[in-house]
C-alpha cells in the first residue's frame, strides 16, 4: 500500500440522541445521506451487521469495508485498498468519538473532520 501511516481521534459534541446518532451510523440509507465525498455500493442491507462487506469510494478511489463491530453505541470497520486500517465510532447522548487509522495517500485527518461536522449538521437538522 502506498501512502502514509495516519491516524487521528476526534469527539465532538452534537444536539441529538444516542439512538439517533446510532441510527445515523448504522443504517447506510441513512449514511448516505451525511457521508461527504463517499458513494456506498448498492445493494445495502438495512442496517450494518458484523461480518457484512461492503465497498465505498472517494472519488475514483475505492476502500472496502468489513464490519468488525456492530453494536448499540460502537461500530469497528476494518479497511482496506484505499485505506488499510480501521475506522472506529463510539456514540452516547450528545457526542459522537471518531478513531481512524490507517496507511492512505487519502488526508485522513480532513475527510474525517468533514464527516463529523457532515453528521452534526444533518443530525440537528433531523432533531427539528
Amino acid at each position: 500500500m502506498l501512502g502514509n501511516f495516519q491516524q487521528s481521534q476526534l469527539r465532538v459534541e452534537i444536539e441529538a440522541s444516542a439512538d439517533a446518532i446510532r441510527d445515523s451510523l448504522l443504517h447506510p440509507e441513512q449514511l448516505q445521506k451525511w457521508l461527504v465525498g463517499q458513494r456506498l455500493a448498492p445493494g445495502m442491507p438495512e442496517q450494518l451487521h458484523t461480518g457484512f462487506q461492503f465497498t465505498s469510494w472517494t472519488g475514483p478511489v475505492p476502500i472496502h469495508h468489513q464490519v468488525d463491530v456492530a453494536k448499540p453505541n460502537c461500530l469497528r470497520l476494518l479497511l482496506s485498498g484505499g485505506i488499510d486500517g480501521f475506522h472506529e465510532w463510539y456514540w452516547g447522548e450528545g457526542w459522537v468519538q471518531s478513531h481512524l487509522e490507517g496507511v492512505s495517500i487519502l488526508p485522513l485527518n480532513l475527510g474525517q473532520t468533514l464527516s463529523l461536522l457532515s453528521l452534526r449538521q444533518f443530525l440537528a437538522t433531523q432533531e427539528r
